[in-house]
């Protein structure tokens, strides 16, 4: 009898503002934006720290442009590790320079998770971590900053067509997440799934992003 995959947390990150270079992957100016889309663990599986979970999301954590990140409804930004094989393969498929491989956090998430793809989850799910409780309500729409992290132009409209957005959670009960920690998914009311919205936004950008 088969059993169903381990659901659990296997890094916990958050960043600091700094000037992000986008040369290349922009149209109009070169000139570096202030961005923490970059993250950096702050708890592993080598060392699981417990790090506070608030309100407005994890303790530390950062965001340049508050109109489009962050706030109750953006405050914790989770990805599937599983994806990470998928993009290192994609970019080198684009002509990008191979280097060390992408870490934890570099794609911008504040949780990395195993085991939780977006097509298992629904607007109003939520995910019990540690002690916290965490609720699904978007997946990511990307910009030319994913595309610098990225270091290829389309890879923004790659996120979107692949359906590997990662998910929006807003914090319904704060607490601390520390990695290992095992993620139990509750069901909401299931009447829109993430894949759908993904769709939905893909249809509506095709134009300028093709």
């Amino acid at each position: 009898m088969s059993t169903a995959p381990t659901m659990r947390v296997l890094s916990v990150a958050r960043g600091q503002c700094a000037p992000l270079a986008h040369a290349g992957v922009r149209p109009g100016t070169d000139a570096p934006v202030l961005s923490a889309i970059r993250k950096l663990p702050c708890s592993t599986l080598a060392q699981p720290l417990a790090i506070a979970i608030t309100p407005l999301g994890v303790s530390g954590d950062e965001q340049a442009d508050l109109e489009k990140h962050g706030g109750p409804l953006k405050a914790v930004y989770a990805y599937p590790a599983e994806h990470y094989g998928w993009w290192e393969t994609t970019r080198a498929d684009a002509g990008v320079s191979a280097g060390a491989p992408l870490a934890y956090g570099e794609l911008g998430e504040n949780l990395t998770l195993e085991g939780l793809l977006e097509g298992a989850l629904w607007v109003g799910d939520t995910l019990l971590i540690g002690n916290c409780i965490l609720r699904v309500e978007s997946p990511r729409r990307p910009c030319y900053k994913f595309n610098a992290v990225l270091g290829y132009r389309q890879a923004a409209r790659d996120l979107l067509v692949s359906g590997r957005s990662g998910v929006y959670l807003s914090v319904q009960q704060p607490g601390e997440i520390r990695a290992g920690d095992t993620v139990c998914l509750t069901p909401g009311p299931r009447q829109t799934p993430l894949g759908e919205i993904n769709r939905q936004r893909f249809a509506e950008r095709r134009h300028e992003l093709f």
